[in-house]
């Protein structure tokens, strides 16, 4: 018994030094990590998300460096399909998404007020890392949704936007590096999906993990 709680325990450490080493987040007024600038150089602007908790309505915000919000995101309550709106600071609406109520892939679909959609989904039974695909806008995520850090790309292989997540944050904190603000809402609009689908899957582990104990 005290072998499983000292490899328990000792998995745990390491887990959390891990996250630390890889951590790349910055907040507002913060220039970006400099391992982000020695590879991508500087973004041409940054903004932040910070997920509302103890609150029924799920609620996202999206702020600049000097704290003021871009762009909000709220969730209907109740909502078994996730849906949720996303609006400019200015009250204006920029995209809706949902999921699809029973998929193993974790689909959400996408639509933008600009007349663009695309649908989000994972593929499964990777050992390595996730692969999450982005469909209708051939974008490509190229890094780990779970372990922190990504970028998103075009269908060229140029380089949108760096993702940064803080480490331990009950917030649930993301800094958005954006390479071309010309795709500035799109690149909004996958990254709360993608908060989304990573707070699903994270409830249900929790809610698995409760079913198992109490067995």
């Amino acid at each position: 018994m005290e072998v499983i709680v000292v490899l328990v325990v000792s998995l745990a450490v390491i887990s959390i030094l891990f996250r630390l080493t890889h951590q790349r987040y910055t907040g507002p007024g913060e220039a970006s990590d400099f391992r982000n600038m020695e590879i991508y150089g500087k973004p041409a602007k940054s903004l932040y998300t910070s997920s509302e908790v103890f609150t029924l309505h799920h609620r996202i915000e999206i702020t600049d460096d000097a704290g003021n919000v871009a762009y909000r995101a709220e969730t209907q309550f109740p909502s078994i399909h996730d849906k949720t709106d996303i609006y400019a600071a200015d009250g204006r609406h920029v995209a809706y998404f949902e999921r699809k109520l029973i998929s193993l892939h974790e689909i959400h679909y996408v639509d933008m007020d600009n007349g663009r959609s695309f649908t989000l989904s994972n593929e499964l039974m990777h050992l390595i890392k996730d692969v999450t695909n982005i469909e209708g806008l051939g974008w490509i995520i190229d890094g780990n949704i779970l372990q922190l850090n990504f970028t998103i790309k075009d269908e060229k292989g140029e380089l949108l936007a760096v993702v940064n997540q803080k480490a331990f944050s009950i917030h649930d904190k993301f800094a958005i590096d954006i390479y071309k603000p010309e795709h500035e809402e799109e690149i909004i609009a996958v990254v709360i999906t993608l908060q989304h689908m990573v707070q699903d899957r994270e409830a249900s582990a929790a809610v698995s993990g409760g079913s198992s104990s109490g067995q």
